[in-house]
Order: C-alpha cells, then structure tokens, then sequence
C-alpha cells in the first residue's frame, strides 16, 4: 500500500516561505526556485511550498487553506516549542490548552496556514 509522503502548502511567495521554515524546521531548503521550495523533513516527508499564483492547474484554495501537525512526545515539549515560537515571533491564533485528544497550541505561518503542535492523550 502507497502511503502519503509528500504535502504542498500553497503560498504567496515562496522564498519569503522558506526562510520561515527553514527558521522554524531549523534546516534549509533542499530545493528552491521562485516559484517552489522543498524541505526533507527527519520523518522522511518532504514538505513543499508552491506558489498560489503559478501553480497549474490553479488551485482554489487560499491561505490559512491547510493545517500542518506536529506531534510531540509531552506535555514539557509543547510548552518549550511554544516559548520557542514565541520568541521567534509567530502569530499564536490558540495559546497551549487541554483538549480532548491532547494539550495543543496553534500558531499560523505567513500565509496563515495553522501549526498545530500537540501532545496526545496517554491511556
């Protein structure tokens, strides 16, 4: 069975794009053009950034369009990606709170596409 290995966000400007995730993920770009960007990500996924207004055929959706997760191990690494973010400035749309399936924050990228970090619930 084929399994999902590869996602697109699509953005504004793309190199504006990656220089945030390359802060954020703390690696480069494996690929970049102006109108593209890709990043291997340590799970294997790659991640690519495509430009809105060349990506053919167009695309309907807009920014804010998609939410990237991001799960982690506990409660203690939410909290420290969070004051992370913080400090880097990211917009924080939901500060960390208890939620049914974990503790989770959500903050949003430039194209206000939402990143959601979590901790699952243990049993």
């Amino acid at each position: 069975m084929q399994h999902p290995n590869f996602f697109i966000l699509y953005v504004n400007d793309p190199q504006a794009s990656a220089a945030f995730y390359a802060q954020l993920l703390g690696r480069p770009a494996i690929e970049a053009s102006p109108t593209f960007a890709m990043f291997a990500l340590e799970s294997g996924v790659m991640l690519g950034l495509w430009s809105r207004h060349t990506v053919e055929p167009t695309a309907s959706a807009g920014g804010g369009g998609a939410e990237v997760a991001i799960a982690l191990d506990s409660v203690n690494e939410v909290n420290a990606t969070f004051e992370r973010w913080m400090a880097l400035g990211l917009p924080v749309i939901q500060a960390p709170t208890p939620m049914d399936f974990g503790y989770t924050f959500v903050a949003t990228d430039p194209d206000a596409h939402r990143l959601r970090v979590f901790a699952a619930n243990k049993e």
